[in-house]
């Protein structure tokens, strides 16, 4: 891989961005009733640094030597944070086998609170810089996803799934809305306030590149949705965001971070099996989607996301604005 001389650091390390609550805190009949679930008392609980929700994430250890990942968050308080759990919960249960990604034990309803136990991944979060075998790993793992999804079983199709054209016509894209005044332009540097109309123009092809894709993909493919085991294989979570659409997006935002991390991303993006059959600018349009919601959302983080989120989303998306203006060559 070929490198750059400078680098981008994020502004708050991967595996540190969650601000969750402890074991201890939580109601004690979710407690009792979580324990029950895993059939033995809870005696050691390892939170999750990774993520950008508030909701309890950890892993679990019971008297019997059991260890399981449990996430759970008050339906009151976290009403779209339970749903993403529990639609995960059915996902899960329904991906291919051979998928490294942690499948569903159970799922509860306790003191307001909803809970998913999941099979513990003994890994760790891939950290900046990368290193350049869990960076191999990571890759080579997802090959193997985007092989699995691209003729996905009939029971995952039918747990209806959204498609990538409408969540980004819904979602995604954002610099039209900027350019019909409808959104606060996000500061730019000087050489790209002129590109505007290019952005749009850009952004405008994901929804009739996504529509034609007849696979699946995970959706939300970030660093911190990843894990490396002890073997150095590379686990894959969070899949609340599966959804129908083309391996290349995925591809394109899990290598923000090795853009950001000074290495030939062009090249990563265009050697790897998700991107055969990609069109010419797959890369630039999923770069020109990304960069406007990155940039715009970062001012709207919910209050109950990680008070880490915006400066994520502030820094993404001006990894993704600079990543396309170097591929472009504006300035």
């Amino acid at each position: 891989m070929v490198g750059v001389t400078s680098t981008s650091p994020p502004p708050v390390p991967y595996h540190a961005t969650a601000r969750r609550p402890a074991w201890e805190t939580l109601p004690a009949a979710l407690r009792t009733a979580v324990a029950g679930r895993l059939g033995a008392p809870v005696v050691a609980a390892r939170s999750a640094g990774a993520g950008f929700t508030r909701g309890f994430a950890a892993v679990l250890s019971t008297a019997a030597g059991d260890h399981a990942f449990v996430k759970a968050a008050p339906a009151a308080e976290q009403p779209r944070l339970v749903d993403w759990y529990a639609r995960e919960a059915a996902l899960l249960s329904r991906l291919p086998e051979p998928l490294r990604a942690p499948r569903p034990r159970w799922t509860l309803h306790e003191a307001g609170w909803f809970a998913l136990c999941l099979d513990a991944v003994d890994g760790h979060t891939p950290r900046l810089p990368w290193d350049p075998a869990e960076l191999a790993a990571t890759l080579a793992g997802y090959a193997d996803v985007a092989a699995a999804l691209s003729a996905p079983p009939a029971g995952l199709v039918a747990a209806g799934l959204p498609h990538l054209a409408d969540l980004a016509r819904e979602d995604i894209l954002w610099w039209g809305e900027v350019a019909a005044g409808r959104e606060p332009a996000p500061p730019l540097p000087a050489p790209l306030r002129d590109r505007l109309p290019d952005l749009v123009a850009l952004e405008s092809r994901l929804p009739p590149y996504a529509a034609t894709a007849t696979g699946l993909i995970h959706g939300d493919l970030r660093l911190d949705n990843v894990l490396i085991d002890g073997a150095g294989q590379a686990w894959f979570c969070d899949w609340a965001w599966l959804c129908h659409g083309p391996a290349w997006f995925d591809l394109a935002t899990l290598l923000l971070t090795a853009y950001a991390d000074g290495l030939d991303a062009d090249a990563l993006f265009a050697g790897h099996p998700a991107s055969a059959g990609a069109p010419s600018d797959a890369l630039d349009v999923t770069l020109a989607a990304l960069s406007g919601y990155f940039l715009t959302t970062a001012t709207s983080a919910p209050k109950t996301a990680s008070p880490h989120l915006p400066a994520h989303q502030r820094w993404s998306g001006e990894q993704s604005l600079g990543w396309l203006a170097r591929r472009r060559g504006w300035g």
